[in-house]
C-alpha cells in the first residue's frame, strides 16, 4: 500500500510539479494511514479472534466516515489545498487502498477455507 502511494506521488510530482505533488500527497496520506491501521487491526483480530472481525470492520467503517469527513475539511479549509489535485488523489487513493484491503480479506478467508478442508 505504501509503495503504491509513494509511486503515485512521485508520478504526480514529476508530471505536475511541486505544488500538485504536495496536494496529492495530502490527498493520499489520510487514506494510506487509515488503510494501514485498518489492515493491522484486521490481521491481528483475524489471528486472535476471527469471530470478532465483522464487529471490528463495522466499527472501523463508522470511525473512517467520521475521520475522513474531518480530514477533508481540515485539508481543504484549514490548509487551503487546491480542491482538484487534493480530491483527485484522495478519491484515487481511497478506492485503490480499499480494493487492496478487500483483496487481502478475500485471501484471508480463502486461506482459512483451504485450511479447514
Amino acid at each position: 500500500m505504501v509503495a503504491v502511494c509513494v509511486l503515485a506521488g512521485l508520478v504526480v510530482l514529476v508530471a505536475f510539479g511541486a505544488q500538485a505533488g504536495v496536494e496529492a500527497l495530502g490527498g493520499m496520506a489520510g487514506p494510506l494511514v487509515v488503510a494501514c491501521w485498518s489492515w493491522v487491526l484486521t490481521a491481528r483480530t483475524w489471528r486472535g479472534h476471527p469471530e470478532r472481525l465483522t464487529s471490528l470492520l463495522v466499527t472501523a467503517f463508522a470511525g473512517k466516515m467520521v475521520f475522513f469527513g474531518a480530514y477533508v475539511a481540515v485539508m481543504l479549509k484549514v490548509l487551503a489545498l487546491r480542491p482538484v489535485p487534493f480530491v483527485s488523489s484522495f478519491a484515487g487513493a481511497f478506492i485503490v487502498l480499499h480494493l487492496m484491503e478487500a483483496f487481502g480479506l478475500r485471501n484471508l478467508f480463502a486461506d482459512a477455507a483451504h485450511a479447514s478442508r
